[in-house]
């Protein structure tokens, strides 16, 4: 059983406060994007491992038993009858790039082997055991436009339509650490509560004056490249352009009618138009 788990990206991230448990309670706007993987799941009855991974594309830095498809596995295997199982990654989504890729793998395994072992899990129960594995992988059960708070994991969905725009995504190679990124915020100039729910209503033109990722600040001064792709876009005509999550990613929006073909970045960026 195959299934093509997507991207998504942030359409702003407010940073709102630090909470006791060394966390921060963030406000953003998860939309999901056909950037995709391929993840497949067949059984495998002879096997004495629960579960064998493999891999294909971009190169995956985790242990093995980090994998979030290992454990996402490995989690509804506790509490369900379920064979010994081989798992295969195509990777396309870029990694540690703030577009969600290793959540959205997770948690189309979970869908997975609800659908195929007929476990007859709840969309509530099944977030549930997502949020287990990541604040961001809630988000992928729903794979609606949502409204995000908490640490991310708290969602409401909300009307949202970007299919009249073209998005451009583009990710420099640049991993941005996400510790790095949360210690390098202003903790004196936090986003106020609610400003982002209002500020997303407003018509597209004016986003851009409005809406903004809290990460940018820091994350730009570190790395001058991932500024430099928002300038351009901007430059080539984005009616909207941000940094998606803690980054590097780089999205741009454009009307349909906007002639993108020669937008050029250097060849080793991934680029892909959606």
């Amino acid at each position: 059983m195959v299934s093509f788990p997507n991207a998504k990206i942030n359409l702003g991230l407010h940073i709102i406060s630090k909470r006791a448990d060394g966390y921060h309670n963030l406000e953003t706007i998860f939309y999901p994007v056909a950037v995709k993987d391929a993840v497949e799941i067949i059984e495998n009855k002879d096997a004495s491992a629960d579960v064998i991974f493999s891999a294909t594309g971009n190169a995956i830095n985790v242990n093995y038993d980090d994998n979030l498809c290992v454990k996402a596995v490995r989690l509804l295997k506790r509490d369900f009858e379920i064979p010994p199982l081989k798992t295969h990654l195509h990777k396309n989504i870029p990694m540690g790039a703030g577009m969600g890729g290793g959540s959205a793998d997770a948690s189309a395994i979970l869908l997975l082997l609800n659908k195929k072992f007929q476990l007859n899990i709840s969309t509530e129960k099944l977030i549930e055991y997502a949020l287990l594995l990541g604040s961001d992988c809630p988000f992928f059960i729903i794979n609606k436009p949502c409204f995000a708070s908490g640490r991310g994991e708290l969602l409401q969905e909300i009307n949202i339509n970007l299919s009249a725009y073209k998005i451009m995504i583009v990710h420099p190679g640049i991993h941005v650490n996400t510790g790095e990124a949360f210690a390098g915020l202003n903790t004196g100039n936090f986003s106020p509560a609610g400003e982002l729910a209002e500020q997303i209503k407003m018509d597209i033109m004016l986003w851009k004056h409005n809406i903004k990722n809290d990460f940018e600040d820091s994350v730009f001064k570190k790395h001058t490249a991932i500024k430099e792709i928002k300038e351009k876009l901007y430059n080539e005509g984005a009616i909207y352009s941000a940094m998606s999550g803690s980054g590097s990613t780089v999205f741009g929006i454009f009307p349909l009618e906007k002639d993108t073909s020669n937008i050029k970045f250097p060849l080793h960026y991934f680029c892909q138009l959606v």
